[in-house]
């Protein structure tokens, strides 16, 4: 018997689409029939995505170069997803960075600023102007902040501080949207296996060993995968329909239990 598909001929866009997270909604999505229009600022990932994904459908994607870190481009974004496919479902706010570690006394006012430019405003000016489109088909925005927004991580207040900002935001955009039966919610990702966390990773001294600590970091011991993390956001936009201001962990339990964290110096 086949299965059936949960998201057919709905349409969603993904922004940060091309790789990591985003690219395992794009690919989930339209294996359950969506239609999807997914941006990045780098063409060449984009395209092969989704060539790769229009031979093996049953559903359909769009590839649209976009900064959002841009007003314009995120305008441009929304007015050609509209275009194509005439209606919107589904905003799936996903484009963001997680920059090296560095501590405070390091950071610049401007590298804050243009973080909160990217992670945060970025997201608010998406669900802007997607919402009067949202609203006529009663859709969904789904947020995709970070564990650490909840537990905190050492040298990296910027970005912390950035995913904590979209966790309340989604929670007052679920208020305000629920008017129009709009649903907003949140997925906090923890140790999820992404080309950006291997990038981090060469950052330290052994990336190896970093690795293997992210993957003993969860409960289960290991870390989530791109696909685990497309079929999250399924399940917010096609299932959990008696949802919204809700933020999703999905972390493999790595907010449990007790760890060694101590960083007070030992005499």
């Amino acid at each position: 018997m086949a299965t059936a598909l949960r998201y057919c001929d709905k349409v969603a866009i993904v922004t940060g689409g091309s790789k990591g997270i985003g690219r395992g909604i794009v690919k989930v999505f339209v294996e359950n029939g969506a239609k999807v229009v997914f941006c990045a600022k780098e063409e060449n990932a984009g395209k092969a995505l989704e060539t790769e994904l229009n031979k093996k459908g049953p559903g359909t994607c769009l590839f649209i170069l976009c900064d959002m870190s841009k007003e314009e481009d995120i305008k441009r974004l929304i007015a050609e997803t509209v275009k194509h496919f005439g209606q919107i479902d589904c905003l799936v706010n996903n484009a963001g960075w997680h920059p090296p570690h560095k501590p405070t006394d390091d950071t610049t006012a401007d590298e804050f600023r243009d973080l909160l430019n990217l992670n945060l405003i970025g997201y608010f000016l998406a669900s802007k102007y997607a919402l009067p489109f949202l609203r006529q088909r009663q859709g969904n925005i789904i947020n995709l902040s970070s564990l650490v927004a909840s537990i905190g991580q050492k040298d990296a207040a910027p970005y912390v501080a950035t995913k904590g900002a979209i966790i309340a935001m989604t929670k007052a955009m679920a208020v305000d949207e629920s008017h129009y039966h709009v649903r907003v919610n949140c997925i906090s990702p923890g140790n999820v296996m992404t080309p950006l966390w291997e990038e981090l990773a060469g950052h330290t001294e052994d990336a190896a060993r970093t690795i293997k600590e992210g993957e003993n970091a969860q409960l289960l011991g290991r870390m989530g995968t791109e696909e685990e993390s497309g079929l999250a956001a399924l399940f917010l936009a096609a299932d959990a329909t008696f949802c919204t201001g809700i933020d999703l962990l999905l972390s493999g339990g790595a907010e449990l239990n007790y760890g060694f964290k101590s960083q007070v110096p030992q005499s």
